[in-house]
């Protein structure tokens, strides 16, 4: 499992960004994107056109969101920023006086992070860690083994070591859980089952089984620009969620469910690889399950260090790998296709093997 912050870490970047996040309603008519020679900015100007805040720098993901929003093609749109952000601005700024509309636009510390539908309803990190944390601190010998706030992710790794099993012979998996958030539109509020192998500190995400609260609610409109002042973000309506929140993160890894998921990684390690062309075998599983081109390398030299050439031995491999990727994004997406490759039908990895002779 990749490596991020402490949670007293997690904590104070969370503080940190609280103090720094601002959230407006607008109208889309009342943004103008701008190229300056340092780069482009988004202006939120009011009817007498004067500027209501400081010019926004633009993440990447609200980059991507206006394109999206206004039809601008991602390549195209790519394009113009790194080559022409004059012809960018002309595109974007007569697309925003069609929208009919109003957006929510996300900000923190002066930057414009993301442009969200107005329906957009804020799950922030701060309100969930308020209610997870307490839980987690409560639960013997639990521990939040990895964590970390991306641009566009929360994510908090947290394992059981009261609920454990033996695959093979010295190889034993824990139960553990994951709860991520995005703030920007980029998923859910979620909470998955996870499986941590000690012999490597590998993590599995179990994504067949997960609670997901999605960040959808009443539509907001206004007349005017204006910002949304701090508030409670987990309205009444929604407490129903925060208590299976609750219930969910005591419950950590249902027994069941745990049980079953080391039955399939005991069968796994039965599922032979064929070992004429591994390279091979490894390459057809890539393609099948969107393993980088970039990254195929790094999951052979692991199945081959663990010296497993099984289904769990592959699997392994892309979670081990997910170690060594800069991304934590990235690396817990691997951790989920570990899992994705573990539940493949016997059928697909008949093939595979099959193809690969």
């Amino acid at each position: 499992m990749k490596a991020g912050l402490t949670l007293e870490e997690l904590a104070l970047e969370i503080r940190h960004q609280d103090t720094l996040k601002e959230d407006y309603l607008v109208k889309p008519q009342n943004l103008r994107m701008e190229s300056y020679p340092n780069g482009v900015f988004l202006h939120l100007i009011g009817d007498t056109q004067e500027d209501l805040v400081e010019p926004l720098t633009v993440s990447q993901i609200a980059h991507r969101q206006i394109g999206n929003q206004l039809g601008i093609p991602a390549g195209y749109y790519d394009k113009m920023l790194a080559e022409d952000p004059g012809l960018l601005k002309q595109n974007v700024n007569a697309w925003l006086d069609r929208e009919p509309e109003p957006r929510m636009l996300r900000t923190l510390g002066g930057t414009a992070r993301a442009y969200l539908s107005n329906r957009y309803r804020r799950i922030d990190h701060m309100a969930i860690t308020k209610v997870v944390l307490p839980i987690i601190g409560q639960m013997t010998e639990a521990r939040v083994e990895s964590c970390q706030i991306t641009e566009s992710k929360m994510y908090l790794k947290v394992v059981n070591p009261r609920l454990q099993a033996e695959v093979v012979p010295g190889d034993i998996v824990q139960s553990g859980i994951i709860i991520s958030n995005s703030e920007v539109g980029q998923g859910s509020v979620s909470i998955q089952p996870l499986v941590y192998r000690l012999v490597c500190r590998n993590g599995m995400v179990v994504n067949d089984a997960s609670l997901k609260r999605h960040h959808v609610g009443r539509i907001v409109s206004t007349d005017q620009d204006f910002m949304i002042y701090s508030e409670e973000t987990i309205a009444a309506d929604d407490f129903a969620f925060v208590k299976k929140i609750q219930d969910t993160v005591r419950a950590a890894v249902d027994e069941t469910r745990f049980a079953r998921v080391v039955e399939m990684m005991q069968n796994a390690s039965q599922a032979r690889m064929n070992t004429a062309d591994v390279p091979g075998v490894v390459k057809l599983a890539s393609k099948e399950f969107h393993i980088q081109d970039e990254e195929y390398d790094g999951v052979l030299q692991h199945l081959i260090e663990g010296n497993q050439l099984s289904l769990y031995g592959l699997s392994n491999a892309v979670t081990r790998y997910s170690q060594d990727v800069d991304s934590y994004d990235r690396a817990t997406k691997l951790e989920s296709i570990g899992y994705d490759i573990l539940a493949m039908p016997q059928r697909m990895w008949n093939r595979i093997n099959q193809q690969a002779a």
